[in-house]
């Protein structure tokens, strides 16, 4: 069995992703009278307004001035207004490398070497050149400017060829310099491009005369990108290189002006100046999006703005704060970061963990010996985050634990680590596990040796440890503190968890588990622990009775972590066998269950209960999941043991759309509406669906009646009304004078009255046939009042008779019997006994019924009366015994 999609939670968007290996490109906006930056990010064209995903990833990008070019394996797509792809070009047999928008054409060329000229508008083939691979690979592909008709073509060989487009013929072949084309651009003067080689050279060459101007060379491998610094008087070519660091050159010296080491930490993608302002944007693929602005001494740029998320993968992510709006996150590259799930401006790096800042800052990244490991577990309090340190973090294999402050957003004043280890490090002990009280003022770290120790997070002091030694004999795997620091708890690799007095660090209680623990979560508001097993399965604690109450076992892969909802009844669990799962903890089942491509490192659900966010294996951003119970009607029922996963795709860059989700609002097969039936079992009595305001005061109408009988008669109108009456409707119309008359009428038809009610009409059917529920039902439709006019009516004197009144009792006999509308049964009883007990007690047929009626009552009502004794006495013993 399984089900259609996530029924939870639904994709969202992801977090932290700005940049891949696609080189951006810079594209004019005339109307706008703005430049606009758009970005590959995995299947998405980030234009800071964001585009519709793509099916897959995107391998190239293109632009011109008004559509934006992405192709993803053999397919080539438009966007316009950044958005919707409005021209699909397909006729590629492999993948596409190479773009150049070209006036009413784009020319796309694929990894066979086959070169197609799209019309832009009919997205008809144009022209198809295919190139011999012995001779000449495609590499690089140039309009030259005033050259019309003309592309300009690098090889891998390292020969050039000018061709014209129109007339379909090969103009000049340039022999080459001998290394292979790696990029073309065009200069500001015209006739003159840069070519970059593999080797590392940088040729300025004029194509009219076939002749090197210039020649540069760079040590860092090569080309990878060239821009020209244009009007703005200063003849600067960049160049980028694979190792990140930005080269420039001043064309008039024909010299080297200065390098910018280490502009990205991975290959630079895409570089180019902005027409008319000293501004350089770069992307890589190392996840940053930068501007440079040069306006320092010695030509040098400084970043005037970014956007960066991981270089490399998020290991752990948490929400920080109670507002939903900060997770921090962890990653492989060694920073910790802050991602807003508001907008991408909040976000914030706090920097990477280092041994001594100063030192590092002198060696830069590709030299640093200083840095830290990766984080591998963290925690965060922002009860005195302006006061002092919030965050604490422990890095792996590494036995200090270091401070970092989210205020400030950078790392912190104290490295915490025993004082033993003061003085060397050792290589085989490191820090395990960490916790922060809710307090913010202490920090507890467990290690590898089983030590667990407190620290004093304004001063960095140490203020004890637990246990006389160690608090575990084999290494701690999670600690945790409750919400009033009076226990912490501790999980060990040899199977114990123990509960210690925060203050005293006396051992409080151990309990031993059925398997090794591989890490805890502590819902500090319901004192819920979740233990996480190395043989997959699940435990949830009470803190207060200590005892295992829910167990949970399904995944078939080692738990990479957990969180609980806000309220503490969900907990969620992510497993290399790369599901996600949602357990119910009242009702201990499972009632969520989704399957993703890469397995899910890391949880952690929004303290306002709307997200999920989760990282995942070999992937930089952080994913947010919706949680579809806050808006629509979504079936919390347990899944069925044979229950198979659906794959469910990681959410793009841009939010789902509307469009996208009012498919999913389609109410499915599980979500029918349970109809309640009349009568649940013979054995139960039934209450009627009826409110409490139908029935409960019928024998009360008399003196509501006077409650609300008006203190002086109505008034009547002095003149005529202002507005001529309408008939009530859509289209206004003028009652005619007939109705008019009519409905201010004041006499009284007698006939209507003599006539009998469709009530008293089956009520007399009812004598014969012994079918009451007809009767029944008419009169569940009527309101208090009407339903006294009704049962007045049965009596001699209101134009009814004994038959019929004989009939009402055998009708409450029926509801008696069948055990339904039981409440109703007793109201219209008593009602019909105060109106017509005189006539009632003369009348012996009549008595005969009701001392039928009294057993009925009796015995219905002393089963009654042991089953909610019974209920009471448990309810009580729950409430007062302790278990």
């Amino acid at each position: 069995m399984s089900r259609d999609g996530a029924g939870l939670f639904a994709g969202f968007r992801v977090l932290g992703r700005f940049s891949g290996h696609v080189p951006h490109v810079l594209r004019y906006h005339g109307r706008h009278r703005e430049f606009y930056v758009a970005t590959a990010v995995g299947r998405s064209v980030h234009t800071y307004n964001v585009s519709n995903a793509l099916p897959q990833d995107i391998t190239c990008l293109a632009a011109d001035r008004m559509l934006i070019f992405a192709s993803y394996d053999n397919i080539l797509h438009a966007f316009a207004r950044n958005k919707e792809v409005v021209h699909t070009y397909e006729g590629h047999k492999a993948r596409i490398h190479l773009l150049q928008p070209f006036g009413d054409h784009v020319i796309s060329v694929d990894v066979d070497n086959v070169l197609i000229v799209w019309n832009i508008q009919s997205e008809e083939e144009y022209l198809q050149v295919d190139f011999d691979r012995d001779t000449f690979v495609v590499s690089a592909l140039l309009h030259p400017s005033t050259y019309l008709n003309k592309i300009l073509l690098g090889s891998q060989q390292g020969s050039l060829q000018l061709w014209n487009i129109r007339s379909n013929k090969l103009l000049y072949s340039f022999p080459g310099w001998g290394f292979a084309v790696t990029t073309l651009a065009q200069a500001p003067a015209v006739d003159v491009v840069a070519v970059g080689l593999v080797s590392g050279h940088i040729i300025v060459h004029n194509i009219k005369f076939d002749e090197t101007l210039m020649k540069f060379q760079q040590d860092w491998g090569p080309i990878t990108a060239i821009s020209f610094r244009t009007a703005d008087g200063h003849p600067v070519m960049a160049a980028g290189s694979p190792v990140g660091h930005i080269a420039l050159w001043d064309l008039e010296d024909k010299k080297l002006m200065c390098q910018m080491q280490d502009a990205h930490s991975t290959a630079i993608a895409g570089m180019s100046f902005v027409p008319g302002e000293p501004l350089l944007i770069t992307n890589g693929a190392d996840n940053a999006l930068q501007v440079w602005i040069f306006d320092g001494p010695g030509g040098t740029g400084r970043v005037l703005r970014s956007r960066k998320g991981h270089s490399a993968p998020p290991t752990k992510i948490r929400y920080h704060g109670q507002n939903g709006e900060q997770i921090l996150s962890a990653g492989q590259d060694g920073t910790l970061q802050s991602f807003s799930t508001v907008h991408d401006r909040f976000n914030k790096s706090l920097g990477r963990g280092s041994i001594n800042k100063k030192k590092s800052k002198k060696k830069g990244l590709k030299l640093d010996t200083m840095a830290l490991p990766p984080i591998t577990a963290f925690a965060s309090e922002v009860a005195h985050q302006s006061d002092w340190d919030g965050i604490i973090a422990c890095h792996q294999g590494y036995i200090t634990c270091t401070t970092w402050n989210y205020q400030k957003t950078s790392m912190g004043t104290h490295k915490l680590r025993p004082e033993e280890f003061s003085k060397y490090k050792p290589i085989d002990i490191y820090a395990t596990a960490v916790d922060i009280t809710s307090c913010g003022n202490f920090a507890v770290i467990g290690m590898s040796t089983g030590q667990v120790d407190v620290y004093n997070m304004q001063s960095g002091i140490h203020r004890g440890c637990y246990g006389k030694e160690k608090a575990h004999e084999g290494a701690i795997r999670g600690v945790a503190v409750d919400g009033l620091n009076q226990l912490v708890i501790t999980a060990g690799s040899e199977g114990l968890i123990k509960f210690w007095k925060f203050k005293t660090k006396e051992l409080v209680y151990s309990t031993e588990l059925s398997s090794s623990p591989s890490a805890i979560l502590l819902h500090r508001d319901s004192g819920i622990l979740g233990i996480a097993f190395d043989d997959f399965s699940i435990s949830v604690l009470d803190i207060e009775t200590r005892k295992i109450v829910r167990t949970f076992s399904g995944h078939h892969g080692r738990i990479n972590d957990m969180t609980f909802s806000p309220d503490g009844r969900w907990l969620i669990t992510s497993s290399m066998d790369c599901t996600i799962k949602t357990w119910d903890l009242p009702s201990g089942c499972l009632i969520d269950c989704f399957l993703v491509d890469a397995a899910a490192v890391s949880l952690t659900m929004s303290p306002t209960g709307d997200f999920l966010a989760s990282a995942h294996v070999d992937d930089l951003g952080i994913y947010l999941w919706s949680n579809r119970s806050l808006y629509s009607l979504v079936s919390l029922r347990p899944l069925p043991a044979d229950y198979e996963p659906s794959l469910v795709t990681l959410p793009s860059t841009c939010p789902v759309q509307d469009e996208d989700m009012s498919g999913e609002e389609e109410p499915c097969d599980e979500m029918i509406e349970y109809v309640s039936p009349e009568q649940l079992e013979e054995q139960l009595v039934t209450l009627s669906s009826l409110p409490e305001s139908r029935w409960k005061n019928l024998l009360s109408l008399d003196v509501i009646k006077k409650k609300n009988k008006p203190r002086e008669p109505p008034k009547v109108p002095k003149a005529a009304p202002f507005f001529i009456p309408t008939v009530p409707g859509l289209i206004p119309r003028y009652i005619p004078p007939e109705e008019e008359k009519d409905a201010q009428s004041k006499v009284v038809n007698l006939g209507v009255l003599a006539q009998k009610s469709d009530f008293y009409i089956h009520l007399e059917e009812a004598l014969s046939t012994n079918e009451y529920k007809v009767p029944l039902d008419l009169l569940k439709r009527l309101g208090p009042s009407n339903t006294e006019v009704e049962l007045r009516g049965l009596a001699p004197e209101g134009g009814g008779s004994m038959e019929v009144m004989l009939s009402f009792l055998r009708m409450i006999g029926m509801m008696l019997s069948k055990k339904y509308n039981f409440e109703l049964a007793q109201a219209y009883l008593a009602l019909f006994l105060k109106l017509h007990l005189k006539i009632l007690s003369s009348e012996p047929n009549l008595l005969e019924e009701l001392s039928k009626l009294s057993v009925q009552l009796e015995e219905t009502w002393i089963h009654l009366q042991t089953l909610f004794n019974q209920s009471l006495c448990v309810l009580t013993y729950m409430k007062s015994a302790l278990l």
